[in-house]
């Protein structure tokens, strides 16, 4: 396993690109491992949403979000 101190000293553009073969390498393993079963229940909730025009648009989503996390 890399060195965790050894990474958070590479240039910022050098740990994006680390991050990023890491992913596509997690991406090529079994999506079925890499995701809970709800994520699965989420997101055929949310094309049924779609398909019945009951979807927002991302200013609405931002905002809603934002309100969520405002302290």
């Amino acid at each position: 396993m890399p060195n965790l101190d050894a990474l958070t000293q590479l240039p910022l553009a050098e740990r994006l690109a680390a991050m990023e073969s890491l992913w596509d390498s997690l991406c090529r393993d079994d999506a079925a491992e890499l995701s809970p079963p709800w994520h699965a229940a989420v997101l055929e909730e949310r094309l049924r949403e779609l398909e019945d025009g009951q979807h927002r648009d991302w200013q609405s989503a931002k905002n809603a979000l934002r309100k969520l996390t405002e302290r």
